[in-house]
């Protein structure tokens, strides 16, 4: 494969109330790669499995056949230079029930891969891991890659409040606005306590914050400490921004720590297409008669649910 594009494998899962918006993630990243009909998904883009929310596996693949056996045959040309190594067979696979591979079966296919390939095994810290799938009749084997869920980590902040964006769909609409972080500035105007911001940062995003509310820019700043994290926030009026981003993340208020009337959310829609070039919204109001008074192209859109608390993600150019 040497001489084509590097093709690799991905797996990922989500809840089903957050369906709508893991697609608008997948699409972000992978364009008309994604099959929203499979639970696994063929592109040439290379992806951090750790970004997603709902990533759990990335397969680069090194070798494919038809057969287990095409597959042994070539894991003997591996080259590991003293590495140690260990084998995962990946389960997601499009296999009828009456052909799916049982959990001594699954074990058995390692052991014949690890035993074909010149090194040693370390099932607990090895140097390189690989893995093992099985999609349309055939099988491929590659350099594994599990997701680590590091925005678990985040669920625990010291400052949060009931109807904050949670941590999976923070790093969700993250990863809408800035699929490639490459050289990309973003600001979050309304960044309430930082639920956006942190999720940003552990992504090496280069974000910044802005609330007009002091008190929750405290809490951001706190939260931020926590995590060990740093960046610009700052307690001001979006009209005050004179700085132009390439993405703006904009959670419209909703009436908790801020008035959200119709001409407030005007008043920031305005604003944040004066300072940036794409626009990723999270309103729970219908939007659309002020986003095309304003000029707006909607490019993309979901639905998120948090029981009967339903917000809006739109993007916008």
């Amino acid at each position: 494969m040497s001489q084509q594009q590097q093709l690799f494998i991905y797996t990922y899962g989500c809840r089903p109330e957050e369906t709508e918006l893991f697609h608008l993630e997948a699409r972000s990243f992978f364009g008309d790669d994604f099959n929203s009909n499979e639970p696994y998904m063929f592109s040439t883009i290379e992806i951090d499995p750790d970004r997603s929310p709902f990533m759990r596996e990335r397969l680069e693949i090194l070798y494919e056949g038809d057969k287990l056996s095409d597959i042994i045959a070539q894991v003997e040309q591996l080259e590991l230079n003293n590495q140690t190594f260990k084998i995962n067979y990946i389960k997601t696979n499009d296999l009828k029930d009456s052909s799916k591979i049982d959990y001594d079966e699954r074990r058995n296919i390692e052991r014949q891969l690890g035993m074909a390939i010149d090194g040693e095994a370390d099932m607990r810290v090895p140097d390189i891991e690989y893995g093992i799938i099985t999609l349309g009749g055939r099988w491929y084997f590659g350099i594994y890659i599990k997701s680590k869920a590091i925005w678990l980590q985040h669920m625990h902040k010291p400052k949060s409040y009931s109807i904050a964006l949670s941590t999976r769909v923070a790093r969700a609409i993250t990863n809408i606005a800035v699929p490639d972080i490459e050289e990309l500035t973003v600001i979050d105007p309304c960044c309430g306590i930082g639920t956006v911001l942190v999720e940003a940062l552990s992504m090496n995003v280069d974000i910044v914050g802005r609330d007009i509310n002091h008190f929750v820019v405290r809490g951001t700043r706190e939260n931020l400490k926590h995590f060990n994290m740093e960046t610009d926030v700052v307690c001001g009026d979006i009209a005050e921004v004179t700085e132009h981003y390439d993405v703006a993340i904009l959670d419209l208020p909703y009436n908790h720590f801020s008035h959200a009337t119709e001409e407030n959310q005007f008043y920031l829609l305005k604003h944040a297409r004066r300072i940036a070039n794409k626009l990723v919204i999270v309103s729970v109001a219908d939007i659309d008669h002020m986003l095309n008074e304003l000029g707006f192209t909607i490019v993309d859109r979901c639905t998120t649910r948090k029981g009967n608390f339903i917000r809006q993600i739109i993007v916008c150019r």
